[in-house]
């Protein structure tokens, strides 16, 4: 089925070229790269550990440059690994040298993590002192930056200890989630997670209702191993948490977004303040179905005048290359990269990791996106939204390794930016009344899913690490229970939760891989849907203003990033702007 749907789309050449990074998993390069990583790393343990304290601001310059270069090579054979087991799960080569290439970062690691705890162990006046002078201004933000993680450092040799154990940790356990998934075959027809998720935007209920149940039985078959992989990783995160003296399981993912906890609580406090909104599009779309329930598997019904016209990978390119020429010809032209020089592998494939993303890769190369498109209005969006991370990543990889990285946070906000754009861009397509009232009905659908769902998931995770620590572990109905009580609060009586739903908790990845991400969703979407008021307000001053604002990568926290802006992210009133954006699109469509 793969095969007819990647050939009527167009995407079966689709494929990313990473002969960027190397030509294959064998490439002698490959191995003369891991050699000089190891050499370099020695190098400057044996120069420098023990001496931080008493280098110059010119020396720690020295010091941090060649670091920098020894993360670039380091993440150039991480990507390779990553990417080449993206699109082969159930390669055994492509597993091992994924592993490999793991375990050789780690050895590597431990001759470099004397940097970090020694420049967290000088005082606050030492640092101070050398962080003015003008020498170390391009990584001025970045050394301040690991200040952060001092009260939460452990002693050299446990920090060393935990760098040569990680391959078989937290990133063992995904990679063996990532397997699992892979190697699934949901319902008779042995689909792929990709295809299942897609019928559940059928417009037959039937559809929905059998892709709900393959999706069930497919996850109920791996149940235990699910299960067990999250119990994992819920208990390393607690022992972490308590060795490093993390107050809460969520703080540690404050601290690396940059965040205080108080702002972090008021998006919380008031996206849930607006439950309301969801509700009651919920029990509109029930009315419109003219349906007497309208259950889990019904939530993304399409609505009978949607749009459905099956979009070709050559039409979605030019929508999405448009919207951003159209905001940008700068931006435009970057889009078209992508595109032209095969960064982007489309084609849905057996084996494939379900979902999509972009990857930054290393500043001297170029970022990827990885798509599994099937030719929907929502797959449209999907590509928007990470042609928006690829083209952030790619901006700011001029400022270097250590600069580009974004907080995950403002990560967010150039890919929802972009899948706005899109839509504006979509809308003006559509000339029918009914029509339109179902693609902005489509759009809310998109909007509740990225901030009511991701806060309702956050909520679940909060019931999940606090359940770990204070019960132990917890079982699969445990944890369905606390899944089914943190989406009931969003839906209410508006939507019947099946039993089955209850288990799909364990296909999202970003729970094992990156626990108290999802808020970060909500975060971009609401910071958007402010700064798109401020671009119709002015679009002159604002474009080259937000051109800027990607190109500063993570150089800044994210309160002075977005200062320019005039935005207050501890202010409820500034999340209340974006939600009354929502209210007010529900508003169109309730008359």
């Amino acid at each position: 089925m793969s095969d007819s749907l990647n050939k009527n789309l167009g995407t079966t050449e689709v494929l990313w070229e990473l002969n960027d990074l190397y030509t294959g998993v064998d490439a002698k390069e490959i191995d003369d790269d891991l050699a000089a990583c190891q050499i370099e790393a020695k190098a400057l343990h044996d120069e420098f550990s023990g001496r931080v304290a008493e280098l110059s601001a010119d020396q720690i310059l020295k010091v941090i440059v060649r670091l920098e270069n020894l993360a670039t090579e380091r993440g150039r054979l991480s990507t390779y690994a990553f990417l080449n087991f993206t699109t082969q799960t159930q390669n055994s080569q492509a597993t091992a040298f994924l592993q490999k290439i793991r375990e050789e970062n780690s050895r590597i690691s431990k001759n470099t993590v004397f940097f970090e705890l020694e420049w967290n162990d000088l005082s606050d006046s030492h640092t101070a002192e050398l962080l003015n002078n003008d020498i170390l201004s391009h990584y001025r933000h970045y050394l301040s930056s690991l200040r952060r993680y001092a009260p939460h450092m452990l002693s050299r040799d446990e920090e060393t200890l935990l760098i040569e154990i990680s391959p078989v940790g937290r990133g063992a356990w995904t990679l063996l989630f990532e397997k699992v998934m892979g190697h699934l075959e949901f319902g008779e027809k042995k689909r792929t997670e990709e295809e299942v998720l897609a019928d559940l935007y059928h417009q037959d209920q039937t559809v929905r209702q059998q892709a709900a149940r393959d999706l069930t039985d497919g996850l109920n078959s791996q149940l235990h191993v699910l299960t067990h992989i999250t119990n994992t990783l819920l208990a390393d995160k607690m022992i972490d948490d308590r060795l490093r003296k993390y107050p809460a399981w969520v703080s540690s993912m404050n601290l690396y977004n940059e965040l205080e906890d108080k702002t972090v609580n008021t998006l919380i406090d008031t996206v849930v303040s607006r439950y309301d909104i969801p509700k009651r599009y919920y029990h509109l779309k029930k009315k419109i179905l003219g349906l007497k329930e309208l259950s889990d598997y019904d939530r993304y019904a399409p609505l009978p005048d949607l749009p459905s016209t099956v979009v070709s990978w050559k039409d979605c390119r030019k929508m999405v290359i448009d919207s951003f020429t159209e905001f940008s010809s700068e931006l435009g032209e970057i889009a078209q990269l992508f595109f032209d020089k095969n960064w982007i592998h489309a084609p849905i494939i057996p084996g494939k990791r379900g979902g999509a993303f972009a990857h930054p890769c290393t500043p001297d190369v170029h970022p990827y996106l990885m798509i599994n498109y099937t030719g929907n209005l929502r797959d449209v969006s999907t590509v928007a939204h990470e042609m928006g991370h690829g083209i952030h990543q790619y901006l700011s990889a001029k400022l270097g390794y250590l600069n580009s990285d974004t907080t995950l946070v403002l990560a967010e906000t150039a890919s929802v930016f972009a899948e706005l754009l899109l839509f504006k861009k979509q809308l003006t397509l559509l000339h029918n009344h009914d029509q339109k009232i179902a693609f902005i009905s489509q759009k809310l659908e998109s909007i509740f899913a990225t901030v009511f769902r991701q806060i309702a998931m956050n909520r679940f995770e909060e019931l999940s690490h606090t359940g770990r620590r204070q019960h132990g572990e917890l079982s699969a109905e445990q944890l369905g229970e606390y899944w089914i009580q943190t989406q009931q609060e969003m839906f209410a009586d508006s939507v019947i939760l099946t039993k089955d739903y209850s288990t799909w908790w364990s296909y999202i990845p970003h729970f094992l891989s990156t626990p108290g991400y999802v808020y970060s969703y909500a975060f971009g979407e609401l910071l958007v849907l402010a700064l798109y008021n401020i671009y119709r307000k002015d679009t002159e001053w604002f474009v080259p203003k937000y051109i800027e604002l990607l190109k500063s990568g993570g150089s800044s926290t994210p309160y002075a990033l977005v200062e320019p802006f005039g935005i207050d992210l501890n202010s409820s009133d500034f999340w209340q702007g974006g939600l009354e954006v929502i209210d007010d699109m529900l508003k169109d469509i309730e008359l």
